[in-house]
């Protein structure tokens, strides 16, 4: 699997700006992207003119290319974009063999490859930019586009009745995202044990035939696969030593990870792209798929690695309806650095990965970090006692 990208950066060039130019020099270049090297290649002309006469399939044998390609094939070889059979190339070969196994769609492998993080901030970020706070935004990302969206012949539209609403719509209208947890009141080990089985057991499960088992969770999943699985970072939970754990879903069992190499709040920090506000949640889990499963039934299928990433959002989602009814406070994000997180959980890159993150806890008293709470369903305003 390869892609080839054209890039061009601009450049201040005064040169072109006093013989009467724009004052801009644009830098081209190309970089290849393979899923299996999962790291991004500048390459030339003549190596992109190469690896487009190459069959991605059949073996090619060197001496039925020109002696003026091989400085750029023994490139290309050494980078991993080219396959050797020999044992020189033994590493790029088990690679891509490793992902081609996997029956993944090409565009589907590049997206998981190349945008995972390592050690990006999303709070300094915001600052870099500017853009902390709404006003912030406003002024340097120009107006957003509405918040509501009209369309169709509004004259001849439908009122629809509001219906009066039940215990259910109060939960729903309680789901608010926390980012305020109060980490010095530990979470009761019987409601962290309660809520991974409302969300993320195994309810129930059917044998469609001799190995082949599908389970029955309280979110969807598509094909009824469940490929994603729960990798807990747990810091402040009752009975539980703090570190990392894998959940079995179908004994509802959790199962000791090696401890990391970082302190666990610091690898917390890490994870969570030192969102401050969800790092210090009572449990964090990462929803981890096995691509393999889903790619069982859909392979090289364009739409499998979307199929996964809605299950990411049915999950967090059940979790926070669970929490909420529980009293606790959720959250979920992406903006995660998914690099470090692989090693410290001993995943294996392509065939898992860190999709999301999801957190919940005990809500402090205090909101420090502003939560969008309009209706002060869970915090009264500043003037409640006035």
């Amino acid at each position: 699997m390869l892609y080839i990208e054209p890039r061009e950066t601009l450049d201040f060039d005064l040169g072109s700006l006093l013989s009467g130019g724009d004052g801009l020099s644009a830098q081209r270049r190309w970089v290849a992207l393979a899923p299996h090297v999962g790291e991004e290649v500048e390459v030339d002309a003549a190596a992109c003119t190469l690896l487009g006469e190459i069959s991605a399939h059949a073996w090619t044998d060197t001496k039925d290319l020109p002696e003026s390609a091989r400085p750029v094939w023994r490139r290309l070889l050494k980078q991993g974009l080219l396959i050797g059979k020999g044992p020189t190339h033994a590493h790029w070969r088990a690679r891509d063999e490793h992902v081609r196994s996997l029956h993944w769609h090409p565009l589907g492998a590049t997206l998981q490859a190349f945008t995972r993080w390592q050690d990006n901030d999303a709070v300094q970020a915001m600052k870099d930019v500017g853009a902390e706070t709404v006003p912030e935004m406003r002024q340097v990302l120009g107006a957003p586009p509405s918040e509501a969206y009209v369309d169709g012949d509004d004259e001849a539209g439908i009122d629809l009745p509001w219906a009066q609403g039940n215990g259910f719509d109060d939960l729903l209208l309680s789901r608010v995202t926390c980012r305020n947890f109060d980490a010095a009141r530990p979470l009761p080990f019987t409601m962290f044990s309660q809520l991974m089985q409302r969300v993320f057991a195994a309810q129930d499960k059917i044998e469609g035939a001799p190995d082949t088992t599908f389970l029955k969770k309280t979110s969807p999943s598509g094909g009824g696969l469940h490929p994603v699985e729960a990798y807990c970072l747990l810091q402040h939970v009752e009975g539980i030593a703090p570190g990392l754990y894998h959940y079995d879903c179908v004994r509802h069992r959790l199962a000791p990870l090696p401890d990391p190499a970082m302190p666990l709040d610091e690898l917390a920090s890490v994870g969570v792209a030192y969102q401050h506000w969800f790092s210090n949640a009572h449990a964090m889990v990462m929803l981890v798929p096995r691509f393999d499963r889903t790619f069982w039934k859909y392979r090289q299928h364009m739409k499998g690695y979307r199929v996964i990433a809605l299950e990411s959002g049915h999950l967090s989602q059940t979790l926070y309806l669970a929490a909420t009814e529980a009293g606790l406070g959720a959250f979920i994000t992406a903006a995660v650095n998914e690099k470090p997180l692989e090693e410290a959980f001993g995943l294996q890159p392509m065939s898992q990965g860190v999709m999301a993150i999801c957190g919940f806890g005990w809500r402090g008293e205090v909101m420090d970090t502003t939560e969008l709470d309009p209706q002060n369903r869970i915090w009264q305003p500043a003037d409640a006692d006035a």
